[in-house]
Order: C-alpha cells, then structure tokens, then sequence
C-alpha cells in the first residue's frame, strides 16, 4: 500500500507541476484550447491516443468484449490502430490543419459555422457536442474508480472526486499544452503499463500456450459442449457483433471534437507526416494490448450482480491478484489514460460552450473584407475574459458529469456507445466530406446532425433495440448517404466562398 500511495502521490505532483508550468501559455484563448497551434509531433501523437484510450478501454471494453468475443477481441485493438489512428491521420490531419488555420477556426462547431456558412450549425452543434461528451466522461470515471477501489480500498465515490478535482486543477492552469504535456508522460507509463501487466497476467496462467489452451475448452454461454464457445478462433463467435464493435471504436474518432482538434494545434505538414508514424505505433500497443489481456476474462470469476455479470470487474478480477508493485503501475497506467481523456473531454466541452455558445464572433469568410476592427487592448480584454469563462464552464462541465458518474446508470461500454454514437454520428459525415468535397451542401449538414443524435435518442428512449454499440456504428456510416443524398437536392453554397475556402490547399506550408 505504501509503494502505491507513493507512487500515485508523484504521478499527482507532476500532473499538477506541469500545470503550473504552462499557465503563462494559457493567458490568450489561441493558447488555452490550441496551445497557440505550435504543439509538436511527439506531443500531438501521444495526446491523440493518450485522449483516445481510457479506463473506458481497459476496463470497459476489454472486459466486455474480451469476455464476449474472446482473443478475437484484438481485431478491435488493430481497428483502433489502423483505421482510429492510422486512416484518421492520413485523411484529416493535412486537411484539417490547413483548412482550420485558413478559416481560422478554434472548434469544431466553428468549422461548421464558418465552412458551411450558417451560424446556426454551430450552435447547433456546440449543444450536441456539450451534452453528448457528458456521458463519455461519466464513463470514463467509472472505469478509473473501479481500479481505484480495487487497487486502494478506497469507496467509489471517493475515488470520483478526487480524480474530477485533479483534473480540473491541471486543465484550469495550463489549459491546452498543459494537457499535451501531461498526455505525453502519460502515454509513456500507459506503453511500460500495458506491456508488464500482459506479461505478469499471461505468467500467472502458466504461459501463453497454457492461457491459449485453458481458453480454447471452455463453452459457449448456455452450453456444456467443451471448446463450443469460439473464443479462440480466428474471428470469434460473432463476427458481425464484433465488426460492430470495430467500427464504432475506430471510425468514429474521426467524428469526435476532441480528437479532431488535436489536428487544429500541429505545428506543420511535416509534423503531422511524424505524428501519424507516432500515433499509430502507440495505438497498436496500447489498444492492442488491452484487447489481447480482455481476451482471457474468462478465466477468472467476474462479479455478479442480480443474476448478470458485471462486465466492468472483469479486468479488475484479472488484476486483484497481481504483486502490489504491478498493481501500482496498472493504477498509474488507467490514472494515466483516464485523466488524460477527462482532461481532453473537459477542455473540449468548455471551449465550445463559451466560444460558439456565449462568444459568438463573427467572422469574415476567406475573400471578404472585415468590418469593424477591435481596439486592441479592448480585444485583449475579451480574449482573458473568455479564458475566465472557460475555466469557470470547466469546472461545471466536471460537476454534471461527476453527478452522473455518481448513480451510473449503467455499463462502461454503452455509455461510450450513446457519446460516440450521437457525436460521430452527427459530425463525421459532414466533418470528413467538408474537408474533401465542394459540394456538401447546408441543408446537409443538417440532415446529419438530425440523423446521426434522432437515431441515438430514439433508440435510447425505446429501451435500445438495437445495442448501444451497433446503434453508434449504423449512426456513422449512415451519415455519409445522407450527407451526398441531401446535396445532391439542395442548394449549393456560393462558389466564390467556396472557392476561397479551398485555397487553403493550394499554398504551399
């Protein structure tokens, strides 16, 4: 106990240390969500998959889908690393970067508003954006206390709180490159973590093939037949549901404002060509592993609850067995990913309420002549007060989330489907296709937003037909009809501003 309790003490410190530290880089509103959009490769790359992978992984979907799909379960790991991370750097993050810095973008709302030219869209936008990453970071509590109770015995709700604060305490003071600096030292213990605990697991079943031999004989749910149950096989006893899965875990990083923005703060083009290298390895490791140690959940006890098992102390009934020293590093390593993600979720969510929401510039389109300079010393004034603003909405963005981590209201994995569903569902389409395609219309992006939050409500209000997880998926992919039929009826925005837009592509960096 006092190795751990050690150990989490200086992990703290330094979280907190590196706030302090980057605080006069978060005085201006550039610097505060964007790090003044000079973040290098290393960091860009660490914070992408830092944000991407949380306790909602580890302890969530790997016990979840590990237990269900068996060691098929890493196909979802190498989804997450080749389409999640990989395809995602290769398609958004040139484009992104230039086309967000040309139109001088700070959200993802903004994008919309300014791209598509309607306002609208960004509020519209900025509401979903608010209201669908409350449920994400109540899951993402929920996984860290789990480990956190299982590794200190100290009670769940504890646990939620001290970690809300923390967070909120190194977000406030250095705001976007206090993050990115945190998500890097993070990311280092997630990659020592991830490895040692595979291993120590692995060992502790009498090796690889002894743990793959014990797996393959048991049976499927509700049979008695030895080796019936798949979960050695090549693709799993349901291939379709974990196609599912793969699509909602990997695709839809694409769709979601907090990991699109880390392409808004990358220094260059050459940057990104490295952090797509960097980000790429990192996921394979990371998600990889965590999907390969959910594979053998079934040979330890879960907890049942009323007769069901409770998927998120699968990974925990894994652990509990491990030398203190190991259980120290496996807290270290979800503390890493989890705050990591909190800090991205709340920076995120605070940014584009009170830019998109409360200050609601308006800006002038490439091509236009704008009206009306700011003085500035009263625009600095505006910048700090915005700064204000987004400290406080951090701290109350963390409170609502907190009150629902506090009475879950059910599993890990389908809080993440309901966020990623809803988000991604809404915003990859018109997200991805605006940053390739002249010809998406307004009337379109509309469209998707309607579809992509109308599918999850609707299903989520209908006791959930169709799972969380296939729900999340079929609302991403179905964007992308949608967004080409509705602009294929539509009017077209002007071609000039279009135009202009698109130039951005044309200069060389």
């Amino acid at each position: 106990m006092v190795i751990k309790v050690l150990l989490t003490i200086v992990f703290l410190a330094v979280m907190i240390g590196v706030g302090v530290y980057t605080r006069k880089q978060a005085s201006s509103v550039e610097g505060f969500v964007l790090g003044g959009r000079a973040v290098g490769p290393w960091l860009t790359a660490f914070a992408f998959g830092t944000s991407y992978f949380s306790a909602v992984v580890f302890v969530g979907y790997a016990g979840q889908f590990g237990w269900k799909y068996g060691l098929s379960s890493a196909w979802i790991g190498i989804g997450n690393a080749v389409i999640g991370s990989l395809l995602a750097w290769l398609l958004l993050g040139r484009r992104t970067k230039l086309m967000t810095q040309h139109i001088e973008s700070r959200t993802m709302p903004d994008f919309f508003g300014t791209r598509f030219a309607d306002q609208g869209l960004r509020v519209a936008a900025s509401i979903i954006a608010f209201v669908f990453l409350i449920p994400y970071t109540a899951g993402v509590y929920k996984g860290i206390s789990t480990l956190f109770e299982m590794g200190f015995g100290i009670p769940y709700e504890y646990c939620v709180i001290i970690m809300a604060i923390l967070t909120a305490v190194y977000v406030i003071l250095g705001g976007y490159k206090a993050t990115a600096m945190n998500d890097f030292i993070q990311g280092i213990i997630m990659l020592f973590g991830i490895v040692a605990v595979i291993v120590a697991v692995i060992a502790a079943q009498g090796g690889l093939s002894e743990a793959v031999s014990k797996l393959a004989v048991l049976p499927a749910d509700g049979s008695t037949e030895p080796g019936s149950g798949g979960f050695t096989s090549l693709f799993g006893p349901d291939p379709w549901g974990l196609l599912g899965v793969v699509v909602l875990t990997s695709l839809g990083t694409m769709g979601l404002p907090q990991m699109v923005g880390k392409f808004y703060s990358i220094t260059d083009e050459n940057a990104i060509k490295r952090g797509t290298v960097i980000s790429t390895v990192f996921a394979l490791i990371v998600a990889g592993g965590c999907y390969f140690l959910g594979g053998f959940g079934r040979l330890y006890e879960p907890v049942v609850e009323n007769g069901k098992i409770a998927f998120d102390s699968i990974v925990p009934a894994m652990l509990v067995t491990l030398p203190d020293v190991l259980i120290a590093l496996v807290v270290l390593l979800v503390l890493s990913a989890s705050m990591s993600t909190l800090a991205s979720l709340v920076l995120t969510s605070s940014s584009t309420m009170t830019l998109d929401l409360i200050y609601r510039d308006k800006k002038s389109l490439p091509g236009e002549v704008e009206e009306g300079a700011i003085d500035d010393i009263v625009s600095e004034k505006i910048e700090r007060r915005k700064v204000v603003v987004m400290r406080v909405l951090i701290m109350f963005f963390i409170a609502i989330s907190l009150l629902i981590a506090l009475n879950p209201p059910t599993f890990i994995a389908q809080l993440m489907g309901i966020s990623w569903g809803a988000l991604a569902g809404a915003f990859l389409a018109p997200f991805m296709l605006g940053l390739y395609s002249r010809n998406v219309t307004t009337a379109s992006v509309w469209a998707c937003f309607i579809w992509g939050v109308g599918l999850t409500v609707v299903n989520m209000l209908m006791g959930n037909p169709i799972n969380p997880i296939n729900c999340g998926a079929i609302a991403m992919v179905g964007g992308f009809p949608v967004v080409w039929i509705v602009s294929l009826f539509t009017k077209k925005l002007p071609k000039g501003m279009v135009d202009a837009i698109f130039e951005c592509y044309a200069i060389k960096k």
